[in-house]
């Protein structure tokens, strides 16, 4: 899917890019490539065309796995874009990846004058809200067997691409704590 078609199913609405009241940049990231790294001030919001990237923040010692974002998904260190701060994430690929990319000094001062644009910007918060909302209750209700078992059921196409370390990463457990949750759900 592309940033237009997203854009046209999100507001119901058949622009082309020409329609749009802010530019975009197509982008090709080669795997391990980061987008945005700990300490930057975002500027960029992405959409993933076809790939997938990895969301990570560092915890003491270690890093964790924040999320990861999809084809047909928009992503950025959504607070560093807002606030203009330094972010506290870094978004990595984790394969090649084609990526459509929107720039923040051209995308908020259309907020002003587009209805259309503010629009949108408030359904994709939203949603973002809403995901986010969800992974912490799952994270706070559901054992890892079950938020494995989701992340399988809705993203079985992309789980091939993602090292296993990360998966458990992602669901707080140990690789061999996954080792066995993916044994027993395939016996």
């Amino acid at each position: 899917m592309l940033f237009i078609d997203f854009y046209n199913a999100v507001l119901n609405t058949s622009f082309t890019y020409d329609d749009l009241p802010f530019p975009i940049t197509s982008i090709h990231v080669k795997k391990g490539t980061s987008l945005t790294v700990y300490g930057q001030v975002e500027d960029s919001l992405y959409f993933m065309n076809k790939g997938i990237v990895e969301m990570t923040i560092k915890s003491y010692m270690t890093e964790k796995i924040i999320d990861f974002f999809f084809e047909a998904e928009l992503f950025c260190g959504y607070t560093s874009f807002l606030d203009q701060l330094p972010t506290d994430v870094q978004i990595t690929t984790l394969m090649d990846s084609e990526i459509e990319v929107i720039k923040r000094k051209d995308l908020l001062p259309v907020y002003q004058y587009s209805l259309e644009a503010n629009q949108f910007g408030r359904i994709c918060t939203e949603h973002g809200y809403m995901r986010k909302s969800n992974r912490e209750k799952n994270l706070l209700t559901k054992t890892a067997e079950e938020r494995y078992s989701e992340l399988f059921q809705s993203r079985s196409k992309y789980i091939a691409n993602i090292p296993v370390n990360k998966i458990a990463k992602y669901l707080g457990i140990h690789p061999e704590s996954l080792s066995r949750i993916r044994k027993k759900m395939n016996s």
